[in-house]
């Protein structure tokens, strides 16, 4: 009988011992999952943001309740993006001259077109022959309103005789234009220049600058010479007609257009339309050029400082700077006498333009140079 009890009483305390074993694995079971949930928190936080949505994408298939970590994740993450964003430094605009090039070109990728009249052969022609043109023979194409002989063996067949009329009119202006635009397309050069006979190119300057623009795209640059938009009336045929405004460069100062943009010109300048076009609305060859590029194609015009005309004041222009622009002038602002101010051994008297002054500046190896000037 005594036996008897004793197993009973050992039974229940086995019983109870495992029981009481059973629970404390079990407890010790979920303490394990919730320091081993609170150090994957912990190193969590200390991962980078791309180990940190890694992470997250990866429990969010395992457990339900990743959803509102994922959640509070992604939050974090667009916030720390958000800072960074924030706190990261302006980027600097550079100069245009400071840019590394858009393509490798030289001067012979420029056709340089100069617009004059029989008249200014021999007092402005022959200054440019023997200063910027006497070192840019292949790239530079004279279009005039008469036969020179004598131009014809200076320069050879780049003397253009355009056959329009010597008249400082807006229709013989627009029908040597369409003469300069044909003649750059039938070159295959890759960038179009204008100028006038009262300009002096830098075509160093020239070739620096239309490097940082590729050819194949819409490239327009000059100098405007108005504060605003010109207005003008455009004719649509049968009595109609509206108003259009557009910046435009003026030719007084040069304008270069690319390859890419002289293209699609082509249908309102090419074969003489450009002249039907000028009628349209009115005004002379440059102002057609920027109706076409801005009106019509909505290509806008890239300004650019360092082209002048004889309608700005060149006294303004500091000498320090003359190695940098891109195109000079000379004549009359507001009835004074409008040049560069350069010194050099050529008085007024014997270099009106200051041409041979800037050119022995930018050149000084010339043979008719005077050596050891100081400018």
């Amino acid at each position: 009988m005594l036996k008897n009890s004793g197993k009973k009483f050992v039974i229940p305390i086995v019983g109870t011992t495992a029981t009481c074993l059973l629970v404390l694995l079990v407890a010790l079971g979920h303490r394990g999952i919730r320091v081993d949930g609170m150090q994957r928190e912990r190193d969590l936080g200390m991962r980078s943001l791309q180990s940190l949505e890694s992470s997250v994408q990866t429990e969010s298939r395992d457990s339900p309740q990743s959803g509102r970590r994922n959640g509070f994740s992604a939050y974090f993450s667009k916030l720390t993006r958000e800072r960074r964003e924030v706190e990261k430094p302006e980027p600097q605009m550079n100069p245009v001259t400071e840019t590394p090039p858009a393509e490798h070109i030289t001067p012979n990728d420029i056709f340089l077109a100069v617009k004059t009249t029989k008249k200014f052969h021999q007092p402005r022609l022959d200054l440019l022959l023997d200063t910027w043109i006497s070192r840019n023979m292949q790239q530079t194409y004279i279009f005039t309103d008469g036969e020179d002989e004598e131009l014809k063996q200076k320069i050879g067949d780049h003397a253009i005789n355009t056959n329009c009329s010597a008249a400082h009119s807006r229709q013989a202006l627009s029908c040597k234009m369409a003469v300069e635009y044909d003649k750059f397309i039938e070159s295959g050069k890759k960038w179009f220049c204008h100028v006038d006979d009262d300009n002096y190119v830098n075509t160093r300057t020239l070739v620096k600058l239309l490097s940082h623009y590729p050819h194949t795209q819409d490239i327009y640059i000059g100098k405007p010479s108005l504060d605003r938009p010109i207005e003008a009336t455009e004719r649509l045929g049968d009595s109609k007609m509206r108003p259009v405004s557009f910046w435009f460069a003026t030719g007084g100062a040069g304008f270069c257009l690319s390859k890419g943009l002289a293209l699609k010109m082509s249908p309102w300048a090419s074969g003489g339309h450009f002249m039907n076009t000028a009628e349209k609305i009115r005004l002379p060859d440059d102002c057609t050029v920027g109706y076409i590029v801005e009106s019509v194609l909505g290509v806008g015009l890239i300004r650019s400082s360092l082209f002048h005309s004889h309608l700005e004041n060149l006294q303004q222009v500091p000498k320090s700077e003359l190695h940098k622009q891109v195109t000079l002038s000379y004549g009359m602002f507001e009835n004074k006498k409008n040049i560069i101010n350069i010194n050099g051994d050529f008085s007024v008297e014997e270099d009106p333009s200051r041409f041979k002054s800037v050119h022995c500046l930018l050149y000084p190896d010339t043979p008719w140079c005077p050596s050891h000037v100081t400018y």
